[in-house]
């Protein structure tokens, strides 16, 4: 058998991520060497999706692979971005990892983005549940026994109500038509608390529920309209976030 390949795994604390590292540690090509996630600089929270910085950490701590946290600054332009994951990529590589893992699903410029700044490093994309249904994943995600929160809601999508759900049945009925079930196109994001991938459950406390708004700045990128944790934000409407505690 050859030897598994280095890669990484860019986290974001929710259910596609938990979903794609499931899938992933069972896959003996890749070993994962550390879960990579950017969080706000400014505010210590994981970005876009808002969760504290210690639920993160006990995330990590319960799936038993290493950290890597990737600061941003708030509001960064792209090239502020580009390069400070650069930064972070090359001295990765110098431990001997050659790929990435994404939990992205059929967001094709997005994949485009990442694959062409992977390849000026000399890194490689790894996609375990691209073009899979989005209801086939959210049905398999459920049917593991993953559970998560929704904690943040964009205000173009989803109202108030729909922040600080957990995902089921339920929730998945009363989601709009115009709405994809894993808020792939960055209507909803999640925190992920419980499954197969965790040796113990994340503590936590629903908190408050706050409203916040972005300005669009003024150099973006077609792909940051993913709205996840991996491009910076570029927004110029309003999200519904439920704090954890």
């Amino acid at each position: 058998m050859s030897t598994p390949k280095k890669a990484l795994f860019n986290w974001s604390s929710g259910k596609d991520s938990a979903l794609t590292l499931y899938k992933i540690l069972q896959n003996p090509e890749y070993k994962i060497e550390y879960l990579l996630t950017s969080v706000n600089q400014q505010y210590l929270r994981i970005s876009m999706h808002g969760v504290r910085v210690e639920l993160l950490q006990a995330q990590a701590e319960s799936i038993v692979i290493p950290l890597k946290i990737m600061q941003i600054p708030e509001m960064p332009t792209m090239e502020v971005y580009e390069q400070v994951m650069m930064d972070t990529l090359t001295q990765l590589k110098n431990e001997g990892i050659t790929h990435s893992v994404f939990g992205d699903i059929f967001l094709e410029d997005l994949r485009k983005y990442r694959e062409e700044q992977l390849a000026r490093i000399g890194f490689t994309g790894v996609f375990p549940i691209w073009k899979i249904p989005s209801h086939d994943l959210i049905q398999e995600f459920i049917s593991l026994g993953f559970k998560t929160i929704v904690v943040c809601v964009n205000e173009r999508y989803l109202d108030k109500s729909f922040v600080g759900r957990i995902i089921d049945q339920s929730f998945i009925d009363d989601l709009p038509e115009n709405v994809d079930v894993c808020g792939e196109n960055g209507e909803f994001h999640t925190f992920t608390f419980d499954g197969p991938i965790f040796s113990k459950p994340i503590d936590f406390e629903i908190g408050e529920i706050v409203y916040r708004k972005y300005e669009k700045p003024k150099n973006t990128n077609s792909s940051d309209t993913a709205c996840d944790t991996s491009a910076p934000d570029a927004f110029d409407y309003g999200f519904w976030y439920c704090d954890l505690v």
